[in-house]
């Protein structure tokens, strides 16, 4: 359970009485979710990772490394265990990646249906496909040290190296996507980035990045691939790249972002690593929930 979180996760006794024959831990009922402003979802996603795989450990680690911080936020005068988050647990992934994406789907857009905001944590960054098809925002803004615009990643055109594009191209919602701290892509990416629908802010230019009121007043979802931080920061996860962002230029954006913001997640973290990763994922998972719940108080 995320630290501060009701646990909604019910029991079950593995493949006989789980859902989807032993595909998720929910136990099939529905959940009760009345309060509930936010839900975090697991999506142990593991399929497409290139070099260092392990994302399928990333929200267990997440919730580990999220136990040491203190419950109260001085900067909002706020307990996080006040603030109606719940804990639904994992949606457990299978070989069949575009069939899992749409199961996902449903559990994040019951989560919408609810009212509430879901918090999704991966998982690969395939996952975020996911998270965008539930929440149909307008504005898809990612933190990430790629770009993510290649139309097919090993012939694979639902790999984690694809997701922004895939979210362009199957989200009708969605008019424009922007990519922070972006400082690797292929050449076709680059052409891709260059179109009117795609933003591209540099590392060295986040720190000045300030969203304009006109961002502010759509719906935004917001995906946090822990790469986009510098590996001196966060070395667990699968393609780090060096010159990246630091945890606090991290921070600030998604809190300057929280009030817009209609889902959230954050992915690519695996277990190589001694925490440091998802520490830093779970901290930002602290922080969007406080700024969001500040402002919407």
């Amino acid at each position: 359970m995320f630290p501060g979180a009701t646990d909604e996760r019910e029991w079950t006794d593995a493949a006989a009485q789980s859902d989807r024959d032993g595909s998720t831990d929910t136990g099939g009922r529905t959940p009760d979710r009345e309060g509930a402003n936010f839900v975090v979802v697991g999506a142990p996603l593991d399929a497409s990772t290139t070099f260092q795989p392990g994302t399928r450990f990333g929200p267990r680690r997440i919730r580990h490394f999220a136990e040491t911080f203190d419950d109260y936020d001085h900067r909002t005068d706020q307990h996080f265990s006040a603030l109606g988050v719940v804990d639904h647990g994992d949606v457990r992934a299978w070989d069949d990646v575009e069939e899992y994406l749409e199961w996902l789907e449903g559990t994040l857009r019951d989560v919408v249906w609810d009212d509430a905001v879901p918090l999704l944590l991966g998982g690969e960054h395939t996952v975020s496909l996911a998270g965008a098809r539930a929440v149909e925002p307008e504005v898809v803004l990612t933190l990430d040290a790629h770009l993510d615009l290649r139309d097919e990643y090993d012939g694979n055109s639902l790999s984690h190296a694809c997701v922004t594009r895939r979210i362009l191209e199957e989200v009708d919602s969605v008019e424009e996507a922007i990519v922070l701290g972006a400082r690797t892509g292929s050449e076709e990416e680059w052409e891709r980035a260059a179109a009117d629908d795609v933003t591209v802010v540099s590392p060295e230019d986040v720190a000045d990045w300030e969203p304009d009121e006109a961002l502010l007043e759509r719906d935004v979802y917001c995906s946090v691939d822990i790469d986009g931080a510098d590996p001196a920061y966060a070395p667990g996860t699968g393609t780090t790249e060096p010159f990246g962002l630091e945890p606090r230029e991290m921070r600030d954006v998604v809190r300057t972002l929280a009030p817009a913001v209609t889902g959230f997640d954050v992915v690519e973290v695996n277990d190589r690593d001694d925490g440091q990763a998802a520490a830093l994922a779970g901290k930002l998972v602290r922080e969007f929930v406080y700024s969001h719940a500040k402002a919407r108080r």
